[in-house]
């Protein structure tokens, strides 16, 4: 006898009960991510790799931003800047020994004819220099903002020594502090 037959003596009263197997509803949890999450991870991992290496910008069609800066930028002007001569200073410690300063100074000029101006008074302004440094304090020269006020005093002197406005800033080459 056949299953079925056997189920319906058993039964006794005609019915059949035929056993199927588990229904399948649609896709697996395996075949899920096999055919629908793995290719979408793919594609992002792709593009995310793309996007951070640059070539996705070349594909798109947009500049480099290297390049783009580059042609924003507008030629600088030609400065002219004038080198005054190593200084080397006693400065002033009270009684607590001797402590040296060290400057090398670069100015720059605002034209030509004011390059000539400052050639010509670089001794007055190397003697205002050297009369003003020699009354600092190791402490003055101590952080950013003793550095700042230096070079605005001293830029202070380098004009009032040409007794016109005729440089623009004051560039420290070397600053040494002994």
């Amino acid at each position: 006898m056949s299953d079925q037959a056997a189920t319906q003596d058993a039964a006794g009263d005609g019915d059949v009960e035929v056993e199927t197997g588990p229904k399948k509803k649609g896709l697996s949890g395996k075949k899920l991510v096999l055919f629908i999450v793995l290719p979408i991870v793919l594609l992002l991992a792709i593009g995310g790799g793309l996007f951070a290496s640059g070539m996705l910008d070349s594909l798109l069609g947009k500049a480099p931003e290297g390049e783009a800066q580059h042609e924003e930028l507008a030629p600088l002007p030609t400065a002219l800047y004038y080198d005054l001569p190593d200084m080397l200073v006693n400065l002033n410690t009270g009684d607590r020994g001797q402590a040296f300063l060290r400057l090398s100074v670069s100015l720059e000029v605002v034209s030509n004819d004011a390059w000539g101006l400052v050639d010509q008074v670089q001794p007055r302004i190397v003697d205002s220099f050297q009369v003003y440094l020699r009354e600092l304090r190791v402490e003055d020269l101590s952080g950013s903002a003793g550095i700042q006020r230096l070079r605005e005093e001293l830029l202070l002197r380098v004009n009032a020594a040409a007794q016109s406005h005729v440089v623009d800033d004051l560039l420290f080459r070397e600053m040494l502090v002994q």
